[in-house]
């Protein structure tokens, strides 16, 4: 299983699929194992999760920013 493939995967089902991204806030680790298919080990799950929550993150940081700089632009 190529790890960095499915983070993209759940972070693009995180950024556009609402219930999905609701799933995730609630129980990350069951809605990563639903996705994946597969009942991983909690410590292997986690991983994903994390590495999940880090990109999420910078990319909303990046698109605030980004729409900051728009703002100061005009």
């Amino acid at each position: 299983m190529d790890i960095k493939a499915k983070i993209e995967e759940i972070v693009n089902k995180v950024k556009n699929d609402e219930n999905f991204a609701n799933e995730f806030k609630a129980d990350p680790v069951k809605a990563v194992e639903k996705v994946v298919g597969v009942d991983l080990p909690d410590d292997q799950v986690n991983k994903i999760v994390d590495g999940i929550k880090a990109k999420v993150s910078v990319d909303d940081v990046k698109g605030k920013i980004g729409g900051l700089l728009g703002k100061l632009g005009k």
